[in-house]
């Protein structure tokens, strides 16, 4: 019997690496657990802090995948007593009671979770039927024939996938990506040397990095970090939304989807000016595909049922509600399971293909662990001690300065990450709190933290999973993308900054208001 698959599963040669990182985290742990416990936190709080700090930097560290980390940070809080078995009883429509976990496995049950892992079985109807791939040629045979006309086309693919799509990792490299590289090489531009990558390959593939960035800021659904803003936004008294998010983002996002190919022409462009032979190829492999499939069909269908639950779920329910007397909560993870029925019982979906979708399984179990860690850390008081510090530092401001510089900083720390998901998950709670203490409008400072979560994902080529994919082609030196993805943080920031804070203003966000669909 071979001995190769149990050999990996010992001692490898990274074995001192993978100890140093655990050790890293162990310092840090009992560093933290060590403070005296602040007023108004819980005797457990400063040990659960140390441990969901430590759980985050072995996130950055990966001293093991993802979700190990997750799971040995969760083990490391339930065997010290940071997080136990502690369980509420709720009553049950029959008049009984169930019994809830809501420390150490709490977030198993969290709607935002549940949420994420379905979009993920949704986004893999866009692959598997093909239908993802067709939108990206339709656009290329009509905008194709210049390289800015082809990075607009990329833009719209990925924008019309973003709203089902909360993998943006699959967005950039199952879908855009590839009919980047398929244009370039037809260019004859490969990464092999300067002069070839940069007729037009270059410029398509950074140009993709920092437009998913956009598209991942524009719907709650359109990156897996998302959902978690949500949930920490709620736990501070915000409750967004996928109406409200998107109503709020869709000006400065679409401007940003207009500025963005057409100044990286300016500063990042292609030698190559024109593309005459893109539209051909698209048509060819539009004629090649043939008409749309039945599973095409299916996931068009299911990709409108979802957007019309998802802006207008709260307003059928009530309707419903309201004439029929029933306790109909059409809500967003609600709609997510009915488009997920819809593809299984049409066969577009099957349980293998669920199955096998490692990200979806990964996801659920590294975000069940932070979710339910945050959410324990908000229940002992840390996250509004924390709030409070945070807001000390900029106190005496006027809110709009005190905001600005929280903004500012909470968007640049991300060079000190290797996700988006994990400085959501460290960060968000914690600077929305302080923004909210300074006097910032909660909604409004909500959201803007909700956007910055996605649009600082292109700052590194580590900076996300999208940024990693694209940087792995090839075609982008690293100098050139911390120089370039440097300059169109400005951009983007600006953009946001002014024209997105002038749209909610006039969504009445500065006032407190809820913006539409929220």
């Amino acid at each position: 019997m071979s001995t190769e698959g149990t050999a990996t599963r010992g001692l490898r040669p990274d074995t001192i690496s993978i100890l140093w990182k655990f050790g890293v985290m162990l310092v840090v742990a009992i560093a933290i657990a060590l403070i005296p416990t602040p007023e108004g936190v819980d005797e457990r709080g400063m040990l659960m802090l140390g441990i969901f700090v430590a759980t985050i930097i072995g996130l950055i560290l990966q001293p093991l995948p993802t979700p190990s980390v997750s799971l040995i940070g969760l083990a490391a809080a339930m065997v010290t007593g940071a997080m136990g078995m502690s369980a509420v009883r709720v009553e049950t429509v029959g008049g009984g009671t169930a019994s809830l976990p809501i420390e150490a496995l709490g977030g198993f049950a969290n709607t935002t979770v549940l949420l994420i892992v379905a979009a993920f079985f949704i986004s893999d109807g866009f692959l598997l039927t093909g239908l993802g791939r067709r939108i990206a040629l339709l656009f290329i045979r009509v905008l194709g024939k210049t390289p800015l006309g082809i990075a607009y086309g990329m833009a719209a693919t990925d924008l019309a996938l973003s709203p089902a799509t909360p993998s943006n990792t699959a967005r950039a490299g199952g879908v855009v990506y590839p009919i980047i590289r398929s244009i370039a090489e037809v260019q004859g531009s490969t990464p092999d040397s300067d002069e070839s990558r940069k007729k037009v390959g270059a410029y398509l593939t950074f140009t993709a990095a920092i437009v998913n960035t956009i598209t991942s800021a524009m719907f709650i659904t359109a990156m897996a970090g998302n959902p978690q803003a949500v949930a920490q936004a709620a736990d501070l008294g915000v409750d967004i939304t996928w109406g409200g998010w998107a109503a709020a983002a869709i000006v400065p996002g679409i401007l940003s989807l207009i500025a963005v190919p057409w100044v990286m022409s300016k500063i990042y462009g292609p030698t190559t000016k024109t593309t005459p032979e893109a539209p051909a190829m698209a048509r060819e492999e539009l004629a090649r595909m043939g008409g749309l499939s039945f599973g095409e069909i299916v996931m068009i269908f299911t990709f409108v049922l979802l957007l019309v639950l998802w802006v207008f779920g709260s307003s059928i329910s009530s309707a419903v509600n309201g004439a029929l007397g029933t306790n109909l909560q059409l809500d967003a993870t609600t709609a997510a399971f009915i488009g997920i029925a819809v593809m299984l019982v049409t066969r577009v979906l099957t349980w293998k293909d669920m199955a096998k979708n490692a990200s979806a399984w990964n996801t659920f179990i590294f975000f069940a662990v932070l979710v339910g860690m945050a959410e324990h850390l908000n229940r002992l008081g840390v996250i509004q001690w924390i709030g409070d510090f945070v807001s000390g530092l900029v106190g005496g401001m006027p809110w709009v300065f005190a905001f600005a510089i929280l903004t500012l900083v909470y968007f640049y720390a991300h060079y000190l990450f290797a996700s988006n998901t994990a400085q959501i998950v460290a960060m968000y709670g914690v600077f929305l709190g302080a923004a909210i203490a300074a006097g910032a409008p909660p909604m409004f400072a909500a959201l803007v933290f909700g956007f910055i979560g996605n649009l600082f994902g292109a700052l590194s080529h580590y900076a996300s999973g999208p940024s990693g994919v694209l940087y792995g082609s090839g075609y982008i030196k690293v100098g050139e993308w911390f120089r370039t993805a440097f300059a169109m943080s400005v951009v983007v920031i600006l953009i946001w900054t002014f024209a997105g804070g002038a749209w909610m203003f006039v969504l009445g966000l500065w006032d407190g208001a809820a913006p539409p669909f929220g």
